[in-house]
């Protein structure tokens, strides 16, 4: 058995199966070191993206079930600055889109190794090779399911944002061991060559680098098609062209019409209503009746409810607030100007004058994870937070929420519920 394990079998587990003399410590410690900045800026801004949903709100606001401990360090999502949840959200998903062609170059320069022979030579490389393949699929995971959600395409099962949450927490736990492993070396190699001297050295006097234990350079390598220059070079550029295609969305003005990676088809017109949305009207199920002339606004206090139709509701105290919609996908639209009562005028009509509480949203949409929202405290006492009537100088369309719709400052898109046909403030949770 010794003498079989010893002797590597043919194929990509012999060390001269892999000849590109561009592999080495150097250049893969590069491709580290990218995305060891990138995906704790990441990783930070998922954290921050889960905790502006408030979960540890209400069962209604959590839609990953059982998080225990590994919801430690939620706290209540401010409502300052306004703009706070289109950035981190923003920084989410565009580093998210712009590091993948560093990560595919980073799993290119160490693919040696996930066909190290002998798989397993002592406890301390069996933690590391199952951290690698906890690594290499938690990160494959992440990625892919986090681009299929910036597109809206929701083809694998269960709900995204559980399986998002718990693969972050999977790949997060790895990808520590990995770093804590590979640190000294990544040190090592990144201070073992000049960067200036790397990047001016042509494909004609390129080189392998020394061998050494690392496993990544070719004892037999092939004649160089490019240099090192050059291939960080086109992992570069492939990135730069992914932030221009992407950035567009969260950055919004002229630059929205450079998302060419942002859904398309859910822009519904020119004119005020003329912004984005995720899902019209109708395919959440609205009805004419149920926005009809007979809908109503129903107010709940302790104790007391009152009813309200929509003229009766545009005769309250209107107010203007400019915000932006952000959502998970990455999109974001520019300030709109919105206009409608204060919830915390609405909290008074029922008795909460002093001190509203948060409240609980209900909407005439019958289907769908986010038909209902529990808001805190402090979203419903910033005087930005509107039942919103009106935008941009128009009644509310149809599928931005007509008859009434929430807005709340640093809000994720899908807590601004839509179609609102109840409040009840101070609900149970």
């Amino acid at each position: 058995m010794a003498a079989l394990l010893s002797a590597p079998p043919p194929g990509p587990a012999r060390p001269d199966f892999w000849r590109s003399p561009l592999r080495g410590p150097w250049l893969t410690s590069v491709f580290g070191l990218i995305l060891l900045i990138g995906i704790t800026v990441m990783f930070v801004t998922g954290l921050l993206s889960y905790a502006a949903y408030n979960p540890d709100l209400a069962p209604g606001n959590d839609h990953t079930p059982d998080k225990g401990w590994l919801g430690f360090y939620l706290f209540a999502w401010p409502t300052r600055p306004y703009w706070l949840y289109r950035l981190t959200q923003g920084v989410h998903v565009t580093l998210g889109v712009v590091l993948v062609p560093v990560l595919l170059a980073k799993l290119w320069s160490v693919i040696p190794k996930l066909f190290g022979w002998p798989p397993l030579r002592s406890p301390r490389h069996a933690l590391e090779r199952l951290s690698l393949l906890l690594l290499v699929g938690g990160v494959l995971f992440e990625f892919v399911t986090g681009v299929l959600n910036i597109q809206l395409h929701y083809i694998f099962p269960g709900s995204f944002y559980t399986l998002h949450f718990y693969g972050a927490w999977v790949f997060i736990g790895a990808f520590v061991v990995h770093v804590v492993f590979r640190i000294p070396t990544m040190v090592t190699a990144l201070r073992s060559r000049r960067w200036r001297s790397e990047l001016r050295t042509p494909v004609t006097r390129t080189r392998p680098e020394p061998p050494d234990d690392t496993g990544l350079v070719t004892p037999d390598p092939a004649p160089p098609t490019t240099s090192r220059r050059g291939a960080l070079g086109m992992v570069g550029a492939g990135s730069l062209v992914l932030l221009i295609v992407t950035a567009g969305q969260s950055i919004g003005g002229a630059l929205r019409r450079t998302a060419l990676l942002a859904p398309h088809g859910q822009e519904p017109g020119a004119g005020p209503n003329g912004f984005q949305i995720n899902k019209t009207a109708a395919a959440l199920g609205i009805r004419a009746r149920d926005i009809g002339p007979d809908w109503r606004l129903v107010v709940r206090g302790p104790g007391r409810e009152r009813s309200f139709t929509r003229e009766q509701v545009l005769a309250l105290p209107q107010h203007t607030a400019a915000l932006p919609i952000a959502c998970v996908e990455g999109w974001s639209t520019d300030d709109q100007h919105w206009r409608g009562v204060r919830l915390s005028d609405l909290a008074a009509l029922v008795g909460l004058r002093e001190s509203p509480p948060g409240v609980f949203v209900e909407s005439a949409q019958r289907s769908g994870a986010f038909r209902s929202t529990h808001l805190r405290d402090n979203q419903v006492r910033d005087p930005r937070s509107l039942l919103a009537l009106r935008v941009n100088g128009a009644d509310l369309s149809v599928d931005h929420g007509y008859p009434a719709r929430i807005i709340v400052p640093a809000n994720p898109g899908v807590h601004n519920t839509k179609w609102v046909t109840r409040l009840t403030f101070g609900a149970p949770r």
